[in-house]
């Protein structure tokens, strides 16, 4: 769209990019969206928050104009921000509603950019290093990046973010040591490959993990329960704490447990993506690695998950982790009996992630999607985590 096919010249409609979304969200500012995606593209993953107030209304339904359904849904006293997936449907019905006269923005690249969104903070943990959390808002996914004495590993990297995770070690002044996975991820594509491909760095999956069929182009090793890999000042412990997948396993630094998708800060792992049809058994794995591995930790160990939801409440550094006492006393799944235990987590278990067989496929090495396809593979929400409500106080 040029400016002449504004409603007023030189008057276009303000684009707002996905930082300044995600900074009005995280304010407490009323947010008003119109999504104009399909239904069934809405019903998928839309945005959420406390205080966003959203609407779908399809594209091709306000190609002539408003129609008096949506105007009596819309509100004449806020900015609506208007939102497709791409950015350029919303910037043509964000220019249709400014004619309307109402106050209105759209989205630049819609849920695309969105799902571009990469962010970082550091944890304020009494460790010899630097551990630094990402986290990605459109998929609650977040990697780690621990840096000690000139080393660095990434822990979960997502292909997507490959440069953010190259230029943070520069920024640091350290060198890539390791790229370890916590399991086979079936919800983004690893960025292990990746970044061994542009750095000198090691690739590392568990050795279950590796047991499923891993048969990467490249060299990579593996890791065992109780071994250790040295960055720097540190050490990285290997606990294995199978239940979500064979191969899951939680990586310790100091007080810092990395743990994958086996314990979130608002709910456990779903125990189906691997072999939907041995849940229940899986479900028993799971609650044996958290009652012998995960809690006769002290209290004080902070909890670093590889996923938050919209749950989930950041700690006072900002990252999405919490001590293991506070969890103890916020979750019922971790004071319960096993029978309890695995009735909880196999009921009213979430819609499996989109894509999730051609994601792991992916991560096995058995399908190899470019980068464009594998950023499309794992748009959308996570859905790695058991259901909160059956779980949690």
């Amino acid at each position: 769209m040029t400016e002449d096919d504004s409603p007023d010249g030189d008057d276009a409609v303000t684009a707002i990019t996905p930082t300044e979304l995600r900074a009005r969200i995280d304010s407490g500012a009323d947010v008003f969206i119109l999504d104009v995606r399909s239904e069934s593209d809405f019903a998928e993953w839309h945005l959420e928050g406390t205080n966003v107030d959203i609407v779908n209304h399809p594209y091709f339904d306000l190609l002539d104009g408003v129609p008096e359904d949506l105007r009596a849904a819309l509100p004449d006293d806020r900015r609506i921000t208007v939102l497709c997936a791409k950015g350029g449907s919303s910037e043509l019905i964000a220019d249709t509603l400014a004619e309307a006269g109402y106050d209105v923005d759209h989205l630049e690249d819609g849920m695309n950019g969105w799902a571009r969104l990469y962010e970082y903070a550091e944890l304020d943990v009494d460790v010899d290093a630097t551990i630094g959390q990402y986290r990605r808002p459109s998929s609650g996914c977040l990697a780690y990046l621990v840096v000690s004495d000139g080393e660095a590993a990434i822990i979960d990297p997502l292909r997507t973010f490959t440069d953010d995770y190259i230029r943070d070690v520069e920024r640091l002044d350290a060198d890539l040591a390791y790229a370890l996975d916590t399991h086979v991820h079936a919800d983004h594509v690893s960025g292990v490959r990746s970044l061994a491909d542009r750095t000198d760095a090691t690739p590392v999956v568990p050795d279950d993990a590796a047991a499923r069929g891993v048969d990467y182009d490249i060299p990579y090793e593996t890791i065992g329960d109780g071994e250790t890999l040295a960055v720097g000042d540190v050490e990285i412990d290997a606990i294995h704490t199978p239940g979500h997948t064979t191969g899951m396993t939680a990586y310790k630094v100091g007080n810092v447990l990395f743990t994958g998708d086996g314990l979130f800060t608002e709910s456990v792992a779903r125990p189906d993506l691997e072999d939907p049809d041995a849940a229940t058994d899986a479900a028993r794995t799971l609650y044996e690695s958290l009652t012998e591995k995960v809690l006769p930790l002290p209290d004080e160990t902070i909890v670093a998950p590889a996923h938050f939801s919209d749950a989930a409440t950041p700690a006072d550094d900002g990252t999405y982790t919490a001590t293991l006492g506070t969890l103890r006393d916020a979750m019922d799944a971790l004071s319960m009996d096993e029978a309890a235990f695995v009735e909880s987590v196999v009921a009213d278990m979430p819609p499996q992630p989109a894509n999730y067989e051609a994601i792991i496929a992916a991560n096995l090495g058995q399908q190899t999607p470019d980068d464009t396809e594998a950023f499309e593979l794992e748009l959308g929400p996570n859905n790695c985590a058991a259901s909160e409500e059956a779980l949690t106080n």
